[in-house]
């Protein structure tokens, strides 16, 4: 018995190291699982150490107040209680928690939502139970959120996420589960999020200002960004024609190089690394929370296996 599943074992492992050798996502998905379970991590640690204060019984915003106004909205009878109409409004699972035990809920969710990150992290390897359980801890944060949760990158996670549910096996936790490869719907689900999400953004930026339009947005961007780096000093004194040139970088990063995701694996290998790229820019030069984190997640599938395996 031994010997038949030691023989099976290794079979497996051949099958999976003859699929790699063919450029498909086994590699992909390991980087980009712990990818993901890093910014969880990241977003239910935060939440561990602010919600209380933000959220909580005696928080800036609390909870109660917020559920209890749904309440009276929707006329829902009772105390911890819901009906559709409401728990539609605003889905959490904190509708049947009672104020006095909600700033302990709180933690749980948090403390499980590190804990449930940090496997996938350890693993690089995850399950449809485990993503959908991060998924439905995190939602319901971000549903009782109000103004704390509204910045944008906390939407962005949920759909990272929720794409992610169907990326592994119902229940395995291997890096190489047995006839379950990456399936490609999901490999374009990602690559059409990275595709909406930069193209997006630089139309929003040719409509909405002048100053991207003149190639002088780049003159005060430093200046006047949420939150300044150190770095961002520097930068900032870099002549006008600098400045210029950043803008027509931005503009190509994001208007014309998403096209390049329709193209052959080359084009898609570009398009993959020059996004990871414009990220790690941003994050050096500012500090938007976990937000460019984050957007490197989907353009780690324009990567296949070939592109990945001198790093394994």
């Amino acid at each position: 018995m031994k010997e038949e599943s030691s023989e099976r074992e290794s079979s497996t492992n051949a099958d999976s190291k003859s699929d790699i050798s063919k450029g498909s996502f086994w590699l992909t998905r390991i980087v980009f699982t712990r990818s993901l379970g890093f910014i969880y991590f990241v977003a239910f640690l935060v939440a561990l150490q602010q919600n209380k204060e933000l959220l909580g019984r005696d928080g800036l915003l609390p909870v109660p107040l917020y559920l209890s106004r749904l309440r009276q909205h929707f006329q829902v009878p009772g105390i911890a209680t819901t009906t559709s109409d409401a728990f539609n409004a605003a889905p959490t699972l904190l509708w049947w928690i009672t104020e006095e035990n909600l700033d302990v809920v709180l933690d749980v969710i948090a403390t499980a939502g590190l804990g449930l990150s940090a496997v996938l992290v350890l693993l690089g390897a995850g399950n449809a139970l485990v993503f959908a359980t991060l998924w439905v801890l995190y939602h319901s944060l971000v549903n009782v959120g109000q103004r704390w949760y509204s910045f944008g990158w906390e939407s962005q996670l949920l759909e990272t996420g929720f794409l992610a549910i169907f990326m592994c096996p119902l229940l395995s936790l291997r890096q190489f589960p047995t006839h379950s490869p990456t399936p490609w719907a999901v490999i374009w689900g990602y690559r059409w999020l990275i595709f909406r999400i930069m193209l997006g953004a630089g139309l929003i930026k040719i409509r909405g200002d002048q100053c991207w339009r003149d190639l002088t947005c780049m003159n005060y961007h430093y200046e006047t960004q949420p939150v300044p780096n150190p770095l961002s000093y520097y930068l900032h004194q870099t002549p006008e024609a600098v400045h210029k040139l950043e803008t027509l970088g931005n503009h190509f990063i994001e208007l014309i190089v998403p096209f390049f995701l329709f193209l052959p694996r080359p084009f898609r290998l570009a398009c993959g690394l020059l996004q990871i790229l414009f990220q790690v820019t941003l994050i050096v030069s500012g500090n938007l929370s976990f937000l460019n984190w984050l957007t490197i997640l989907p353009s780690i599938f324009c990567l296949d296996d070939r592109f990945l395996a001198p790093l394994f």
